[in-house]
């Protein structure tokens, strides 16, 4: 059953560059079908919004350069939907700048902001989880987040410490944590108050809007003169002048460590960011050897921890070669360690560097 007041922010402008050569510039990883599921990322995780979402009601952010690949991508949404970036200018202008957008559209909205390239495993528990908390943020002046249940003390993410001592779902956050040093980390999990930061929020639109006067007044003043032409045709040209003026900042930053009512759910569904080769591996089914492989058709001889991906039905033979990322596309063959993978990054930049941005 779906609830008029719902609301959703599909966060779709990121690059993917540890992803490369399948994600790029051009074309990043949510507009892939990087599980080789028959969806890409984008179309599994409005499909997943959509189930309790209207779908007039779900907004996609993203980067002026990726309109047409939202709009074919997700036939149901209509251009008016899709909310574009002008500039680069970090998570918080975005979500004010939707935020301002759907409290005009619908004064009681509660909204929920996700990444659009992650993984869930149970959406009916993801639901579940989201409308609880949707519950919170219509009755109290609060901010929500769904925080993971670390499986291993794990230095990419950010952490969210939460209080001890309720039975209560919604846990309420102490802090929010930087990416943890590996001993840092382990101590953060020996706590047991402590949760990977996934990047969901929930909050009413007033209550987002509120804090971000409180907290960013500056940002708040620029955007709240646009309110007149929200959801107007006038917008775009108030968004192409304003919106480069925009302070570059985290939503963390500019609100959510400075907040004092911001509560947290552990999610109860499995969840993988999808933010590097490994972390792609790790969520694959591999076949007798260990080896993941995504649309090829693979004959391996002493190869074992590979994670393989080609065009479709194109004949990968490997032989020889253990826990490697091997990554075949029309212009680019990636032959690369899996322990080294947090270095791709810097591998495509000395590949810009050397033969030129097409690649990238």
């Amino acid at each position: 059953m779906q609830n008029k007041n719902y609301y959703a922010v599909l966060m779709a402008g990121g690059v993917g560059s540890r992803f490369w050569p399948i994600s790029t510039s051009e074309n990043p990883k949510q507009f892939h079908d990087m599980l080789g599921a028959g969806s890409t990322l984008i179309q599994k995780t409005f499909q997943r919004l959509n189930k309790f979402v209207p779908t007039e009601n779900i907004l996609i952010l993203t980067n002026e350069r990726y309109n047409d690949l939202v709009l074919e991508q997700l036939p149901l949404v209509k251009q008016e939907q899709v909310v574009l970036e002008p500039a680069m200018r970090n998570t918080a202008p975005c979500i004010l700048y939707a935020s301002l957008k759907i409290q005009k559209m619908n004064p009681d909205a509660v909204m929920i902001v996700a990444p659009s390239d992650h993984w869930i495993e149970d959406e009916d528990a993801f639901a579940a989880n989201v409308k609880a908390c949707f519950d919170k943020c219509e009755k109290e002046e609060v901010l929500c987040t769904l925080g993971i249940k670390p499986t291993f003390p794990n230095t990419g993410f950010g952490y969210i410490e939460y209080e001890k001592g309720t039975e209560d779902a919604l846990k309420k956050v102490s802090q929010f944590r930087e990416k943890p040093d590996y001993e840092t980390a382990k101590d953060f999990l020996s706590q047991g108050n402590f949760l990977w930061n996934a990047g969901i929020f929930m909050w009413s639109a007033k209550t987002i809007v509120n804090a971000f006067k409180n907290y960013q007044p500056a940002q708040y003043e620029l955007f709240e003169a646009g309110i007149p032409v929200y959801n107007t045709d006038n917008e775009r040209v108030f968004i192409k002048e304003n919106y480069p003026k925009a302070e570059d900042v985290s939503i963390d930053y500019a609100i959510l460590e400075n907040s004092k009512a911001i509560f947290v759910m552990p999610a109860t569904f499995d969840w993988n960011d999808l933010g590097t080769w490994g972390s792609l591996y790790d969520k694959l089914d591999k076949d007798e050897n260990s080896n993941a492989v995504v649309n090829s058709n693979v004959l391996c001889e002493d190869a074992q921890g590979n994670m393989i991906r080609s065009a479709k039905g194109k004949v990968v033979v490997v032989d020889g070669l253990n826990d490697y990322i091997i990554v075949d596309k029309e212009e680019v063959l990636l032959i690369y360690p899996k322990t080294k993978e947090q270095d791709i990054k810097k591998v495509l930049n000395k590949v810009k560097d050397k033969f030129g941005d097409k690649y990238a």
